[in-house]
C-alpha cells in the first residue's frame, strides 16, 4: 500500500471516531501539514465521500452522511441486511461482540438520512435459549490467521488438547499438521475441516481448542471434500455419518424408544431404527459421567452395546442417584 493510500485509511478512519476534527490536529495526529491534509480531504471527496467543511482559524472537518455508502455502494436492501447481521453477529458466533458494535456504527455514519432512520428503528434482540451451554470465544485474531492459511493453502501445525497423548512427552500431546480447507460454524462455534497429516484422514477441530504455531508450513494442494460440499460434510459428521469424529468419549446404546422421537432430540449422534419402539443410538461427549448422563435424558430403558468405559459410567451414576434419592437423614447424620 502506497504511503498516500494508507494516509487517507488513516485519515478516513479518524473522522469516523468522532464528529469534528479541527484541521490542525489531524495534521498533527498523521504528522503531515494542514495543506496535505486539504488535499487529502479533496481526493476523499473525489471517491464520494461526504466531507464538509468550515473555515477561518479554527475550522475543521466532519464526516457527513452521503447518498450512498461509498466505496461499498450497497443498496437499501444490502444496508439492511448487514445491519441485521451485525446485531445478531455476537448470538451467532462468540468473541466479535465488540468488533460487530464498531462497524454497525462506522457503517451508519455514512448512510444516507433516509436509511439511517429506517436502520435506527430497526433493533433486533436474538435470545439465546436457556439453558444452553456457554459457547467458548474465538478470538478474531485467531480467525483471520486461520483464514489466511487457508486461502493461501499453507500447512498448519497447532497444539489441541483433544489429540491423543500416550506417546507425548509429559504426557502431552503432539502438535497436530494439518492442510486447513474451510473454516465453518455450527452451532455457535467454529470448526476447522483440514486433511490430518498424520491421520491420513479428513478431520474437524474445534477452533477454541487450537493454538496455532509459527511459521506455517509449506504450500499444498487442495483436495476434494468428501461429497464435495462443505455444509453436507460438516452435517455429517455432527450426525455421526462422517466417521467417529472429535468426540474423546464415544458409546453405543440401543433404547426402547422409536428412532424418530429420539432424531427429534439428538443433533450430534447417529440414530438408526430397530423396530417401531426401539432404535440405536451412537453419541459422544467431553466425558463417560457426561455421556451416559446425556443418554439418561431420553427417560427409556437403555442397553448399552458399548465401550466397557459408558457401562462403567452407569454403574457409578446409578451409585450417586441411589443415594440422592435415599436423602441425607435417612443416611445418617453428616459427619461434623
Amino acid at each position: 500500500m502506497s504511503t498516500t493510500s494508507a494516509r487517507l485509511l488513516a485519515l478516513l478512519s479518524l473522522l469516523q471516531a468522532r464528529r469534528d476534527w479541527p484541521g490542525a490536529v489531524l495534521a498533527e495526529r498523521l504528522g503531515v501539514s494542514a495543506r496535505t491534509v486539504r488535499r487529502d480531504v479533496d481526493r476523499l471527496r473525489e471517491l464520494g465521500y461526504p466531507i464538509a467543511a468550515a473555515k477561518g482559524p479554527d475550522g475543521g472537518y466532519r464526516l457527513g452522511a452521503g447518498a450512498a455508502l461509498p466505496p461499498l455502494l450497497f443498496d437499501d436492501e444490502q444496508a439492511v441486511a448487514l445491519t441485521v447481521a451485525l446485531q445478531t453477529a455476537a448470538t451467532t458466533v462468540t468473541g466479535i461482540e465488540e468488533s460487530a458494535a464498531r462497524a454497525l456504527t462506522t457503517v451508519r455514519q455514512v448512510m444516507p438520512a433516509r436509511l439511517r432512520h429506517r436502520v435506527d428503528a430497526l433493533r433486533v434482540v436474538a435470545v439465546e435459549k436457556s439453558g444452553g451451554a456457554v459457547r467458548p470465544r474465538v478470538e478474531p485474531g485467531l480467525l483471520v490467521t486461520l483464514s489466511a492459511a487457508v486461502h493461501a493453502c499453507e500447512v498448519l501445525r497447532f497444539d489441541y488438547p483433544a489429540g491423543p497423548a500416550a506417546d507425548a512427552p509429559h504426557g502431552l500431546p503432539p502438535p497436530r499438521r494439518v492442510q486447513p480447507h474451510h473454516l465453518v460454524t455450527w452451532g455457535g462455534r467454529w470448526y476447522l475441516v483440514a486433511w490430518d497429516l498424520d491421520r491420513d484422514d479428513w478431520r474437524t477441530f474445534r477452533v477454541d481448542r487450537i493454538s496455532p504455531r509459527t511459521p506455517t508450513g509449506p504450500r499444498f494442494t487442495p483436495r476434494e471434500l468428501p461429497g464435495g460440499d462443505v455444509a453436507a460434510y460438516v452435517a455429517g459428521r455432527f450426525h455421526g455419518a462422517g466417521g467417529p469424529g472429535d468426540w474423546p468419549c464415544r458409546g453405543e446404546v440401543i433404547l426402547d424408544l422409536p428412532a424418530r422421537t429420539v432424531s427429534t432430540w439428538t443433533r450430534d449422534g447417529l440414530v438408526e431404527e430397530l423396530g417401531p419402539d426401539r432404535c440405536r443410538l451412537v453419541l459422544g461427549g467431553w466425558s463417560w459421567p457426561g455421556l451416559a448422563a446425556l443418554l439418561g435424558r431420553y427417560d427409556a430403558d437403555i442397553e448399552v452395546v458399548g465401550p466397557p468405559e459408558l457401562r462403567d459410567a452407569f454403574a457409578r451414576l446409578a451409585r450417586r442417584y441411589a443415594a440422592a434419592a435415599v436423602g441425607p437423614r435417612a443416611r445418617g447424620p453428616a459427619s461434623p
